[in-house]
Formats: C-alpha cells, sequence, structure tokens
C-alpha cells in the first residue's frame, strides 16, 4: 500500500473523513463527472466505460475499515490511463495525479508515477467476479490492487475523477 502522508498541497477530504463501514448507497445515479486539465468536464456513466478497452484484475482483497479483508476477487473495468487515454490525456507529462472522490466523501489521490509502476493496473471498475456492480458494491469503484489495509484507496460510489 502507499503511504499516505499528509501535506499541505492536499485536500481536506483526502485524511478528514470519517469513513463509517458500508454506508447505504448515496443514491441510485449512475453518472460521475471527469475533469480535465484542460477545462473540459465529461458525465460519464458505466456504460461509457465499458465502451473503452477493458480490463481484468485478479487476486485483489478489499479491506474495509472495521471488516476483515474479503476476496479474493477478480474486478474488471477500465484502466484509469485508458479513460484519460480516450480523452486526449496520453502521457504522464500531461497530468500530475488523479483524485477520486465518493459521493459519499471518501476520496483517494492516484499519482502519474503510480500508474506507470504499480503491479497491476488500476481500475475504475464495473464488474465484480464477471458480474456488473451494484450500487451496493460501488457501481463503479476505484480499484488498486496493491492496496490491502483499511480501504484507504478502494474509492466506491465514484462520483467524481479531477485530473491534475
Amino acid at each position: 500500500m502507499t503511504s499516505v502522508q499528509a501535506d499541505a498541497d492536499e485536500p481536506a477530504w483526502r485524511h478528514g473523513h470519517a469513513h463509517e463501514p458500508n454506508p447505504a448507497p448515496p443514491h441510485a445515479d449512475p453518472t460521475f463527472v471527469c475533469c480535465l486539465p484542460d477545462g473540459r468536464t465529461l458525465t460519464l456513466t458505466p456504460d461509457d466505460l465499458a465502451r473503452l478497452p477493458q480490463t481484468s484484475v485478479a487476486g485483489c482483497v478489499i479491506a474495509s475499515t472495521g471488516h476483515p479483508p474479503s476476496g479474493p476477487f477478480t474486478f474488471g473495468g477500465v484502466r484509469l490511463v485508458d479513460l484519460l487515454h480516450a480523452h486526449g490525456i496520453n502521457e504522464s507529462s500531461d497530468w500530475a495525479f488523479v483524485d477520486v472522490v465518493s459521493d459519499d466523501g471518501f476520496g483517494t489521490r492516484v499519482d502519474a508515477r503510480e500508474t506507470q509502476t504499480a503491479t497491476h493496473p488500476i481500475l475504475l471498475a464495473t464488474t465484480l467476479d464477471g458480474a456488473p456492480l451494484r450500487r451496493d458494491q460501488g457501481l463503479v469503484r476505484l480499484i488498486v490492487p496493491g492496496e490491502t489495509d483499511d480501504a484507504l484507496r478502494q474509492v466506491k460510489w465514484v462520483s467524481r475523477v479531477e485530473v491534475h
């Protein structure tokens, strides 16, 4: 797992979120917003993600705060870098980091270098063991396969992806 340390330039939600284990899904709306560094704002759905190249990652473990780890699971979806490539953000020099924030206010930051060095791809997952994610499972969920402690990086109910 990547160490989580406070940084004056990081948003408060990253460290100040009182994460309630497995809260009820915020709402049934499947859309999320992707803000690109050139100022474009996209509204996307799981169906939009399904039209992009798909990747599966086996052996993923979910560790939810207050619960024992579960899995291993196979998550499927779009690599974060493929989502960026599909919208003209092609090189890591075009961006430094991506903030992924949930409908419930939980979030994490993915560094551009991390996407190049990770053993397994970082996904915006839409399937779990071959079946579409249900709303209570996240509908669209950030999966950082190397993270196994305290669910600090597994953002479910993705509502905002901000590319910086």
